[in-house]
């Protein structure tokens, strides 16, 4: 397995880029997030990768991060979800987002990614719920927490999962559970 590659980057051919490694130019596929964070042709660069063997190819895909490569790798797990799929996901969503939405299952998020129906994106969070850990969109996994918390204590109150949902729309980055929850039912009261 090819599990990074340090190089220098050679060409931007969108999906693909092209590393120089002593010599040999390695074509690797990369979500737009990745290639929107590269620096110019001719500079250094440094990709964490991952190898997928098939009968008729080799494809190498290239990751700015270790959480995109994981995110990645949980994305391609997924039945009816292959590599261009998982690549779309990366390139339409951070890994933050992508993790948020699946904590608060939110189809809508998913949809809008292109290649992403209705039912695909039901299938992904169903089978991705509790996937993406601390490890992937650490930063995030508190505000995920926050969120949940909140979530759940709307819920407790009685209100409906798609009400609960909106308000929690409603609320700004980072707030504390107690902040969040004041909010989010003075939210609810309009």
């Amino acid at each position: 397995m090819i599990g990074r590659i340090t190089g220098t980057l050679i060409e931007k051919l969108p999906p693909t880029v092209c590393v120089d490694v002593n010599g040999l130019g390695y074509d690797i596929d990369v979500p737009m997030s990745t290639l929107y964070s590269l620096p110019e042709t001719g500079a250094r660069v440094t990709l964490y990768t991952h190898l997928t063997v098939r009968e008729d190819a080799h494809i190498l895909y290239g990751f700015a991060t270790a959480g995109e490569r994981s995110a990645f790798r949980e994305l391609i797990k997924v039945s009816g979800i292959g590599a261009r799929t998982a690549l779309s996901v990366l390139s339409g969503l951070s890994v933050a987002d992508l993790a948020q939405a699946i904590t608060l299952q939110e189809s809508g998020r998913l949809t809008r990614v292109p290649g992403i129906g209705k039912k695909t994106a039901e299938r992904l969070l169903l089978e991705m719920r509790g996937k993406l850990g601390a490890d992937i969109g650490a930063s995030a996994h508190a505000v995920q927490d926050n969120q949940s918390d909140i979530l759940n204590a709307l819920l407790a109150l009685g209100y409906s999962e798609k009400e609960s949902l909106s308000a929690l729309k409603t609320l700004p980055e980072g707030v504390g559970v107690s902040d969040g929850i004041k909010q989010a039912l003075k939210a609810l009261v309009r």
